[in-house]
């Protein structure tokens, strides 16, 4: 049975591989259930119901990707389009929509997506855009997590310059020793991850929290409620199943008057533009790594695989997180010898199992996560090597430039993106380039030029 539904023969595996490729898989991207409630519960969402949804969505969009492509590739709330959906969609300084109204936008993206990967139009919006601007979107947000990590840390914070390192002596008992642990833990997790050591960043994760409630027990950490600082030591209640009801379905119940449809259009297609472009990067790079790209450099099951990606976002779009993904992470499954979807389906059954553990993960402290947000930016920092910076490419490399120092400096991806995109076409153009754009790069041009004009 195991044999006919994913020909393990055929690609030079046995279940014995396939399950522990999807055990590692698991293991280096379950420190999503530890962020995702913790980034998005900023904007009003309920935790546990953010977890729980995040858990349902990763495990139906990963059996998908396993019984629709049988690919070993894992999916769940996709880091940078989280953060997108929380500061940018929902933050107070930036556009502020209800998480209600992000969600909608979400569901739509996949509803497009859906639509989109039954035909090669997704694949023809990707090659429209230059590889620096591909590249420079990645290194952005991952520039925009680390920062976050760093305020979520206690690291990074407010000054009359805009921002400086935290004291650490004042409040120490409070804010300072979880900036200093928040640092423990990133250099903890750097050492590991060097070492190659499997579920890395999720070891880091519990090890910074854990040092965390030992400062507490020996009076170094002091609990204040009335000014935020809680206790670190989890109450191992059952999980309350139920929660899931505070997100489930909301994404339908918004005021479309409220928000004015154009301004609605500019939400969906970032989330468009986004995940577009971290999909097809990651479905590359993970194939790669696996050795499953044809002798022409194709992912033969693409077609299915974008498909189960969508679903994936659809679904938990009305579960209650934000766009669901696949992770880089799975490489790591890959590495490990999964080559087929029983990779994927092992690791989407250790996420259903991980709803009993809800209690658990979002009592974790945001100084235990935000370390994980720092390196995993790091990760998609990395892809700037990648971008040419010469004489002939100034025309392609200063747009990225550009699009990769908007997004944390201006605290939102959706503004680097805009930015890299008008610069490309302008800077060409002035240039005399015309072969260098491609039309579709013309109208995104000019929707970006649009919204500033009008929102």
């Amino acid at each position: 049975m195991v044999e006919k539904l994913f020909k393990l023969k055929e690609n030079g595996t046995n279940v014995k591989t396939e399950i522990a490729a999807g055990i590692t898989t698991f293991m280096t991207m379950a420190y999503i259930l530890a962020i995702n409630p913790s980034i998005l519960s900023s904007t009003g969402m309920d935790s546990t119901a953010v977890l729980l949804a995040t858990c349902l969505a990763s495990f139906i969009g990963t059996v998908c990707m396993a019984f629709m492509a049988n690919l070993p590739f894992a999916l769940s709330a996709g880091m940078g389009l989280n953060a997108y959906m929380a500061y940018t969609v929902c933050g107070s300084d930036n556009l502020g929509y209800s998480w209600q109204v992000a969600l909608l936008a979400v569901f739509i993206e996949g509803i497009i997506f859906i639509i989109l990967s039954l035909t090669k139009v997704r694949e023809a919006i990707f090659d429209a855009i230059p590889l620096s601007l591909k590249r420079a979107v990645s290194v952005g947000i991952g520039l925009f997590i680390a920062f976050i990590g760093l305020q979520n840390a206690g690291l990074a914070v407010s000054s009359s310059t805009l921002v400086k390192l935290t004291n650490f002596r004042e409040n120490f008992n409070t804010t300072g020793i979880c900036a200093l642990l928040a640092v423990i833990g990133l250099l903890i997790m750097a050492v590991l991850y060097i070492k190659r050591v499997k579920g890395a960043i999720l070891i880091g994760i519990f090890v910074t929290w854990i040092l965390g409630i030992l400062c507490e027990i020996t009076g170094l950490y002091i609990p204040d409620a009335d000014n935020g600082v809680f206790s670190l030591i989890p109450s191992f209640k059952m999980t309350d199943f139920s929660s899931i009801s505070k997100t489930f379905g909301q994404c339908f119940n918004v005021d479309m008057n409220a928000v004015g449809i154009f301004n609605f259009a500019v939400v969906v297609f970032s989330f468009l533009f986004v995940d577009l472009f971290d999909t097809l990067g990651t479905l590359i790079g993970v194939s790669t790594k696996a050795g499953l790209l044809d002798k022409n450099g194709k992912l033969p099951a693409i077609k299915p695989a974008l498909m189960a990606d969508a679903v994936a976002t659809t679904a938990g779009a009305v579960l209650g997180t934000s766009t669901t993904t696949t992770f880089v992470e799975s490489s790591a499954g890959a590495a490990a010898g999964g080559k087929t979807g029983l990779t994927a389906l092992t690791t989407a059954v250790l996420f259903l199992f991980s709803m009993l553990l809800a209690p658990i993960f979002i009592s974790i402290p945001a100084f235990a996560t935000a370390p994980a947000l720092i390196l995993v930016g790091f990760l998609m920092f990395s892809t700037v090597s990648e971008i040419k910076v010469d004489e002939k490419n100034y025309t392609s490399a200063i747009p990225a430039y550009l699009c990769v120092i908007a997004m944390p400096l201006f605290y939102s991806i959706s503004e680097g993106i805009s930015i890299g995109v008008i610069s490309y076409v302008v800077i060409n153009l002035a240039c005399k380039k015309y072969k260098e754009i491609n039309p579709i790069m013309y109208i995104l041009a000019v929707l970006f030029v649009l919204k500033y004009i009008f929102l």
